[in-house]
């Protein structure tokens, strides 16, 4: 089996169940495109081992994690946590794992008024790199009308200025909102949310028992 496919399987279906149309438009997105025969052997096989539960929701199989295997999954992942982030992409990879969760059409207008709102800048496009959004799913989504457009170069020098932490291209976009949507509003509350959820240790705080969502 791939090894790399495998975490990211069970990464993706961390608290969602999803069928095999939205795990393979969700693999996409991370640059994993694998052929939809060849995903589903993969996913069966899987099941087989018990390593995932497959569900008949006609027409589609549904596949999740199961029940007992989901808390020690989060556990494994669990890391030493520290005061300030040892990498200077580890917040960028900590809102990519968030942005995961929510439904591909708000990932981009989600990320960038999460990453805004964090640094109270525009969000330049290596940082949108940086939390999942490729270069061809950015290209589709502006070529519709949204509320997502690009920063004007004149509000972009002093941002470049203020950025030592990781090298933003000279000549990077950066996009901002135009408007703010009660939908993306709540969906990036919940990012922010899981992004202090997975830096705080909310043991004891938290409820053991998870809702889980259904996605297409």
């Amino acid at each position: 089996m791939d090894e790399k496919l495998h975490p990211k399987l069970l990464e993706l279906l961390e608290g969602k169940k999803l069928s095999i149309s939205g795990l393979s438009r969700e693999l996409k997105t991370i640059g994993i495109d694998e052929h939809r025969l060849v995903l589903t052997g993969y996913l069966r096989a899987l099941r087989d081992l018990d390593i995932l539960e497959e569900t008949e929701v006609p027409p589609s199989k549904i596949y999740a994690l199961p029940e007992k295997a989901t808390e020690p999954l989060s556990e494994k992942r669990k890391e030493p946590r520290s005061p300030e982030l040892s990498d200077p992409e580890e917040i960028y990879s900590i809102l990519r794992s968030q942005l995961l969760k929510i439904n591909l059409d708000f990932r981009i207008p989600v990320g960038v008024y999460v990453v805004s709102r964090l640094f109270e800048r525009p969000c330049f496009r290596k940082e949108l790199k940086l939390i999942g959004i490729t270069q061809k799913h950015l290209e589709q989504y502006l070529e519709k009308p949204s509320i997502v457009c690009e920063a004007q170069e004149a509000h972009l020098k002093k941002a470049r200025a203020d950025i030592t932490k990781i090298e933003i291209p000279s000549d990077d976009p950066a996009y901002e909102m135009r408007e703010n949507k009660d939908e993306v509003i709540r969906l990036a509350n919940e990012v922010l949310a899981g992004l202090i959820k997975q830096r705080l240790d909310l043991d004891g705080l938290v409820a053991k028992s998870k809702q889980t969502t259904l996605l297409p």
